[in-house]
C-alpha cells in the first residue's frame, strides 16, 4: 500500500472537481481526502494499491467533468489513518 500527495492546478474549483474525485476514489477502493486551496489549486491525499492510484491519476490528468487540469504535483508521503474518501 501506498500514499500519495497532489497539488492539482487549472480550473480544478467551482466545477465538482472534489466531488467527482471522491467518487473515482471510492470506486476504484482509495481513501483520502480532497481540499480547496486558498490559491486556486486542490491538494489531493490518497492512500490505496499503486495500480489503482496510478488510475486516480489518470483519471485527474483527463480533467473529469468540467475541470481542465493544467499540473499535478505528485509527492510520495508516509502512509495515514485513512477510513474513508473526505472532501474537506
Amino acid at each position: 500500500m501506498k500514499c500519495i500527495h497532489l497539488i492539482v492546478s487549472g480550473k480544478v474549483q467551482g466545477v465538482f472537481f472534489r466531488s467527482n474525485i471522491k467518487d473515482k476514489a471510492l470506486e476504484l477502493g482509495l481513501h483520502g481526502y480532497a481540499n480547496n486551496l486558498a490559491d486556486g489549486n486542490v491538494e489531493i491525499a490518497a492512500q490505496g494499491n499503486e495500480d489503482k492510484l496510478n488510475e486516480l491519476i489518470e483519471f485527474i490528468r483527463n480533467g473529469p467533468g468540467s475541470a481542465k487540469v493544467t499540473n499535478i504535483d505528485v509527492k510520495h508521503k508516509e502512509l495515514e489513518d485513512f477510513t474513508d474518501f473526505d472532501i474537506k
